[in-house]
């Protein structure tokens, strides 16, 4: 192709023009081409994430709201869960040093007492039956406690009080079994024997 015009040869300039042309107009089909392929993707996405979704999809805003109240429950949950858990910790802190005071013993020697298989009725031995007086007194109150907190109703205390002194008396003279009461330390184990 002539790029110089030299006397009335424009037909190089002229097809010069054409193939630009030709060319602007491939390049613009390709692009409206491209976007058409994007455009019928992105709606048969669309259209297959509204089938899975059964028709309803859910809205960014409830979506966000549903996330912040999920958040919010669970948050609560674990409050109380700790809380709860705080509350029993205090009261097995309580019941032991209750047992240590009245018998006269501290309380890590009845842990290892009663791991080795002893009663508290053997460790107390003498003081059994204040022992005693002292578990029901204390369980009475606890149980005073979630009738006026409403979580037992006034007949439920009155049947949970009638049978305390025996099931105290008992759990006293029980010898305490896997996985009841404080679990003493496990020895180390052996090294293995190499292999021949």
């Amino acid at each position: 192709m002539n790029l110089f015009i030299t006397g009335s040869d424009w037909r190089g300039v002229n097809d010069m023009q054409d193939k630009r042309e030709d060319m602007n107009m491939s390049s613009k089909k390709r692009i409206a081409a491209v976007a058409l392929t994007v455009a019928a993707l992105s709606l048969g996405s669309i259209g297959v994430a509204s089938a899975h979704d059964k028709g309803a999809p859910r809205s960014a805003a409830k979506s966000a709201a549903h996330d912040a109240k999920h958040a919010a429950n669970k948050a609560a949950h674990d409050a109380n869960r700790a809380a709860n858990k705080a509350a029993h910790d205090a009261q097995h802190a309580a019941k032991e040093a209750l047992v240590a005071t009245t018998i006269g013993v501290d309380a890590a020697t009845i842990k290892t007492r009663l791991a080795a298989g002893e009663t508290l009725a053997a460790i107390a031995g003498a003081k059994k039956d204040a022992l005693i007086t002292a578990l029901v007194a204390f369980k009475t109150t606890n149980i005073d406690a979630r009738v006026a907190a409403g979580t037992m109703t006034a007949a439920q205390a009155t049947a949970k009080k009638a049978e305390l002194t025996a099931h105290v008396t008992a759990k006293v003279n029980a010898v305490r079994g896997e996985g009841k009461g404080p679990k003493a330390p496990k020895a180390p184990k052996a090294p293995k024997a190499p292999r021949p």
